[in-house]
């Protein structure tokens, strides 16, 4: 299986290729630069795997939830690559693989990730992490912090959501420890992808759609970058 994944939906920028069962990645704290950062990444680890796009199985992305301009980048990628390389793409979420990513490195199962979405609100999803799998415990969902909850038992924290609100997330979900510094990474959202692309859980380029959560944002299909993504070799 050869995978592609890039995730552009908050404060850092990265890119990753899964092949032959290993994880490549290109990975930035980058405000505002992903648009000039995320196609030299795509680009270097591909380089690095000794992949042509053309042998790609997927391309994978960070649907969000995220910043609105991030995310569209992301899909706008994902799309271009797709349409060039004639391949599928399997939207992953940003908060499963934020979840992802804190199991792995602190081995704690139960996760309760949250990013900061501005205007008073953060992005929030409780998930249980074994291995390289992550099961939500209950909907994705975009609110006050003093509205959020989880199931009952200790929970470990992690996002940007975190670093904002700990004083009043900490009072609505028991936790045993939080991080606030993590961000989702492409090379967590590759892991993610593999399995719904073995059971075809995939959709085609032009059916890529982000995931904003917030209902005034549309959700329609985007072409952002996508005609310089489709020129990548």
């Amino acid at each position: 299986m050869k995978l592609l994944a890039l995730d552009t939906s908050t404060d850092a920028c990265s890119a990753a290729v899964l092949a032959d069962g290993a994880v490549l990645e290109r990975y930035e704290w980058t405000p505002r630069r992903h648009a000039a950062l995320i196609l030299p990444m795509v680009e270097a680890v591909l380089a690095e795997a000794g992949l042509d796009p053309r042998r790609l199985d997927a391309v994978a992305f960070g649907r969000g939830p995220g910043a609105f301009t991030g995310v569209r980048i992301a899909v706008g990628v994902a799309q271009g690559i797709a349409f060039a390389a004639d391949v599928p793409v399997v939207p992953i979420s940003t908060l499963a693989a934020l979840a992802l990513g804190a199991g792995r490195e602190t081995g704690h199962e139960r996760i309760a990730a949250a990013l900061d979405a501005r205007m008073g609100e953060i992005y929030w999803g409780a998930y249980a992490v074994s291995g390289e799998r992550v099961e939500p415990l209950g909907e994705e969902r975009v609110g006050a912090p003093e509205t959020v909850s989880a199931p009952a038992g200790a929970w470990f924290g992690v996002g940007s959501g975190w670093k904002v609100y700990s004083a009043i997330l900490a009072r609505r979900v028991t936790v045993d420890g939080w991080a606030g510094e993590r961000w989702p990474r492409a090379g967590d959202i590759v892991r993610l992808a593999a399995d719904p692309l073995r059971r075809a859980e995939w959709v085609a380029a032009e059916q890529a759609l982000p995931v904003y959560l917030r209902n005034e944002v549309a959700s329609k299909p985007l072409a952002t970058n996508s005609a310089a993504a489709a020129r990548i070799k």
